[in-house]
């Protein structure tokens, strides 16, 4: 039977790099898919992974309707065996809807990718509801790691390589170390440790006090029995 299946992890983890594979293995083996994405970091109507892999795309902007987009496709003569979906934690609720009305209307697999939560750590509507209705969640096991070396479990919106904590949901950067120097909107994934203490690689690299050591009082202690 066919599946909603939602994978899913913190930005640089492979979700984009797993989507193409999935695409090649099974065009490999005869099978024809419908690709769509959304705020891709190469542009409109494009699906990328950071290891320079790109491959065309159908825009899924709001208001784009899913299973209506399949079913105009399929009476049109289109084949469809599966659809991947990248970028899925930019997707309203009611896209979600529609992706699973594909798999249970239409008997059509869809594949899912996106990252879970924002960076203040909220979830992302679409995300949220892929959770709620997917046959299958799944945790992408390539770990990306914090600055100082710890599973990476969050996302940073840096400015200048420091972290912001206010702002849109959806404002579309990359992880590219040139961000900081541009000053421009970037992310960085951090541990949650590090994450809470807004440290980030720029900011421990500048010698920033780390919270994780205590002030200690200048002054002299006592002498014993003075």
């Amino acid at each position: 039977m066919a599946e909603l299946a939602f994978f899913s992890g913190t930005m640089d983890c492979g979700k984009s790099t797993l989507a193409l594979q999935i695409e090649h293995n099974r065009s490999a083996r005869g099978l024809q898919g419908l690709i769509f994405t959304r705020d891709d970091r190469a542009g409109e109507g494009k699906l990328s992974s950071r290891l320079g892999l790109i491959t065309e795309a159908i825009e899924a902007a709001e208001g784009f309707d899913f299973h209506a987009h399949l079913v105009k496709y399929l009476t049109a003569g289109g084949r469809a065996d599966y659809v991947i979906a990248d970028e899925a934690q930019f997707l309203s609720p009611e896209q979600v809807d529609q992706l699973a009305r594909v798999v249970d209307d239409l008997g059509i697999d869809v594949f899912a990718f996106g990252i879970t939560t924002d960076f203040r750590t909220r979830l992302f509507p679409g995300s949220q509801r892929l959770v709620e209705l997917a046959d299958r969640v799944e945790v992408l096991q390539v770990e990306a790691l914090c600055w100082c070396g710890a599973r990476a479990t969050h996302n940073a919106r840096t400015v200048g390589g420091r972290m912001v904590v206010e702002g849109a949901q959806v404002v579309v950067g990359d992880v590219a170390a040139a961000a900081a120097e541009r000053g421009t909107v970037g992310y960085e994934v951090l541990c949650r440790r590090h994450h809470r203490r807004r440290l980030t690689a720029v900011a421990a690299g500048a010698g920033a006090l780390s919270p994780d050591v205590l002030p200690v009082d200048s002054a002299p202690a006592p002498s014993p029995g003075g």
